[in-house]
């Protein structure tokens, strides 16, 4: 028996258990690994002030305060015996090529020069500056520098989660969930969730569900009797090898045709990435997906010509209907709660996500209305 079963162990699932077991709550996450999960094949870049969702005051707001929890989490995590977060904050550069990426440069610092007041920081800065900063970079016609922004591994960082977590008692285990049940509430015409079922018969009885699926949340539907409105949208990337390169001190890097490169230490670097809707639960490489993200990072860093292409990973991102995550209790069935839908923001939103689910569970404290589940109440059936 357990108060809170956790399912899906990505960095959302994970940062939802964390929050929970440090707080003394008997939490299980359960986890089934699926190709092509989302924090597995994401790139890692920080950034909710280059977002263009940044004209979203909701939004903006949540972002931001995902942005800043980073630091505070990290901290807390390496006070609970974690050495490798992968979090670091590296800076990123926004450089606008062709002439094709002058109009949304300009839509994107229009935005940036509205939130002036909360992003003093991001300025535009010398061509030549971001060249000798980013060799490999092609000559930019403008750009503008975001000091704060961050990477980090998703892998690592959820993984990291888990591993904090299991000092205050947090319980993880791989299986297959396949239902959550739940029983009738007595006096009352809404329902009580009592656990989940696996795909090995076996139950695990719980107060509280937190649904954490990724991409595959919505399988969950029928057993709460509401829509949960995620879908999966396909995300290739590619990573690569220079040898040589001082690729740990470079900046992120982004162009304005929706893709980006991220360096890591050692000189590898990860590409990406396609942006397929309509992909279903398909986690394949394609030549397509390939081409795409390489003639892109070669567009904007001619430099990594002759880079070793070392592996090449795929995301199931999962989408919500309107584009914003989910996240909080499921109305009608108490003890039920969402954290999913973050799509291509996972990595930024997850582990504030999580924090703000636990929060909910934990002491009551309001979703915020541009992530809530009240926003989708209408869907229940």
């Amino acid at each position: 028996m357990y108060d809170t079963v956790v399912v899906g162990g990505g960095i959302v699932g994970s940062s939802v258990g964390y929050h929970l077991a440090r707080a003394g709550v008997e939490t299980l996450v359960v986890d089934r690994r699926d190709a092509g999960r989302a924090t597995t094949a994401g790139a890692g870049i920080v950034s909710p002030g280059t977002s263009s969702r940044t004209a979203d005051d909701d939004w903006f707001a949540f972002g931001t305060d995902a942005g800043d929890y980073y630091p505070d989490l990290v901290d807390r995590l390496e006070s609970d015996g974690v050495s490798d977060t992968s979090y670091g904050r590296v800076g990123l550069i926004a450089a606008a090529v062709d002439d094709d990426e002058l109009a949304p440069y300009e839509e994107a610092t229009a935005r940036i020069e509205a939130r002036r007041d909360e992003l003093p920081d991001i300025k535009e800065i010398d061509p030549s500056t971001a060249t000798d900063r980013v060799p490999a970079l092609a000559e930019p016609q403008r750009v503008f520098h975001v000091p704060d922004a961050a990477r980090v591994n998703g892998q690592t960082f959820a993984r990291a989660l888990r591993e904090a977590g299991r000092t205050h008692g947090l319980e993880t285990t791989e299986r297959d969930v396949t239902r959550i049940r739940t029983r009738e509430h007595p006096g009352s015409r809404d329902a009580q969730v009592t656990g989940v079922e696996t795909a090995d018969g076996s139950r695990i009885d719980a107060n509280r569900v937190v649904i954490a699926g990724g991409a595959w949340s919505s399988a969950f539907g029928d057993d709460l009797e509401t829509e949960i409105p995620v879908e999966p949208k396909r995300g290739q990337i590619v990573h690569l090898d220079l040898p040589d390169a001082d690729t740990g001190s470079w900046p992120v890097l982004k162009g304005f045709r929706h893709h980006y490169i991220v360096p890591w230490p050692d000189g590898r670097l990860v590409a990406g990435a396609t942006r397929e809707t309509g992909s279903g639960f398909d986690p394949r490489v394609t030549a397509g997906g390939l081409q795409e993200v390489l003639e892109e990072a070669l567009r904007v860093a001619p430099g990594l010509d002759d880079a070793t292409v070392i592996e090449h990973r795929v995301g199931l991102r999962p989408v919500c209907a309107d584009g914003v995550p989910v996240l909080g209790p499921v109305p009608g069935v108490e003890g039920a709660h969402l954290a999913t839908g973050h799509g291509a923001t996972g990595l930024t939103l997850g582990p504030y996500s999580g924090k703000v689910v636990a929060d909910r569970i934990l002491d009551g404290e309001s979703i915020p209305d541009a992530v809530s589940v009240a926003r989708f109440a209408d869907g229940s059936r």
